[in-house]
């Protein structure tokens, strides 16, 4: 267990959610994981080794959760995995992780280094979603899954911009896209 680096990471993802990617500094890093600089510097060499990591960290952790919430569907019909959906949606909504995680997927476009743990990110989503469209018994799962997550990083972005945190119109959104456009 890397308790060090574990801080160093957590900071760094709740200074992006709160501040944004500028706001990460080594001194603030270090600041708001209470490490030294010397510290921060031997776990991450640079910059990029910090953002990359910091995003893995996310995905991991997200990834657990919502696998583990996934697992509460199997049996489960279209219409209660759309519930279930939003009530995971809900208990994330707002938290400086969640903005973290889009603040790093926009910065990848302009990092390559981060892109790779970026990319990682969403191919592991798709993975997911498909494995939960596949126990909802929906046809071609491997194809319909980035719609699906598509669909749900707009609908962050969306939450995140009007200040949302109830996840109102993720069910019936996933519903749509799942079902089609009739009721």
């Amino acid at each position: 267990m890397h308790v060090t680096r574990d801080r160093i990471l957590q900071a760094t993802l709740r200074l992006i959610g709160e501040q944004g990617v500028g706001a990460v500094t080594n001194r603030a890093v270090a600041r708001s994981a209470g490490v030294s600089l010397g510290s921060l510097t031997y776990h991450f060499p640079s910059q990029s080794d910090l953002l990359r990591e910091s995003l893995r960290t996310f995905v991991d952790n997200e990834i657990a959760r919502v696998t583990a919430r996934a697992a509460r569907l199997q049996g489960a019909d279209p219409e209660q995995a759309a519930d279930e959906v939003e009530k995971a949606i809900v208990d994330f909504a707002q938290g400086p992780e969640q903005i973290a995680s889009l603040e790093l997927h926009l910065h990848s476009a302009r990092d390559p280094a981060v892109r790779e743990a970026a990319t990682r990110c969403v191919e592991a989503y798709d993975r997911l979603a498909a494995a939960i469209l596949s126990a909802l018994g929906i046809p071609d799962p491997e194809r319909r899954a980035p719609a699906v997550v598509a669909m749900l990083y707009g609908l962050a972005v969306r939450r995140l911009a009007t200040g949302d945190t109830s996840a109102t119109g993720t069910a019936e959104a996933l519903r749509l896209l799942l079902n089609g456009t009739h009721p």
